[in-house]
Formats: C-alpha cells, structure tokens, sequence
C-alpha cells in the first residue's frame, strides 16, 4: 500500500493541534512570511528540507513528524491526543516531547507573542501621540 504523506497538511494538523495560528507561525518565520503564504505552503506535498527545519523549531516538533506521518499516522495521533492526555505525539515520535512539554512551550511562547503585540501597541500610540 502507498504510503500518502502529505508535508504541508501535516505542517496544518500540528499547528491547528498546538492553537497556534497561521499569523503567529508566519511571524515566527519571518518579515517575507504572511499568513496566505502560510496558507499556500500547508497545500505542498513537499516543503524543502531547510524550511521544514524551521517550522520544527517554530512549533517544536521534529522534522520527521512532518515527513513521515500518513495520512492514517496523523489522524491517529491526533485522535489520540484528544482522548488520552498523556504524551501520544511523543508515544509516535519515538518518545520525544511529551505533550505536556509542547503545551508548557507555547503558553511560554503565546505569552511571549501577547507581550510583543502590546508592546507594538505601546509604540503605536507613543508614535501617533508624536505625529499629532
């Protein structure tokens, strides 16, 4: 039986699984990265190597998740971890990155995120302030 690996929609299924939106992984990645080129990059088969490298960085999650998981493999893990709160990413991957981990990581990251845009927001106004 083919195997049907699908980069881009696995890329999805983890970051829809872990909350995190197109605009915030587009930030992580980047000035030239924008959520319709997020959108566009979940529809490839194949992402090249080096950008997969930083998607895993962005969403901790190994490289191989996102190369190797069928369609049948991410549906199940993801089943999985919607039904039993222990670590069903890490039980796929080789017993790295227990769920807890991954969620303590983006609350830290999410939290990160909230102060940076207040922080915009804060210069935003100083700046309209200095403009009026």
């Amino acid at each position: 039986m083919e195997q049907k690996i699908h980069q881009g929609r696995n890329v999805k299924r983890f970051r829809e699984m872990l909350g995190i939106k197109q605009e915030a992984l587009a930030y992580d990645l980047g000035e030239e990265w924008n959520q319709k080129k997020i959108s566009m990059l979940e529809q490839k088969d194949v992402i090249e190597e080096s950008l997969l490298k930083q998607i895993s960085n962005s969403l901790n999650i190994p490289v191989e998740a996102f190369q190797n998981f069928d369609e049948e493999q991410a549906v199940n893990v993801i089943a999985n971890t919607f039904h039993n709160n222990d670590s069903a990413i890490g039980f796929v991957i080789n017993n790295h990155n227990p769920i807890d981990k991954l969620i303590q990581l983006h609350e830290e990251k999410i939290a990160l995120y909230e102060r940076m845009l207040k922080e915009k927001d804060e210069m935003m106004a100083r700046l309209e302030k200095l403009i009026k």
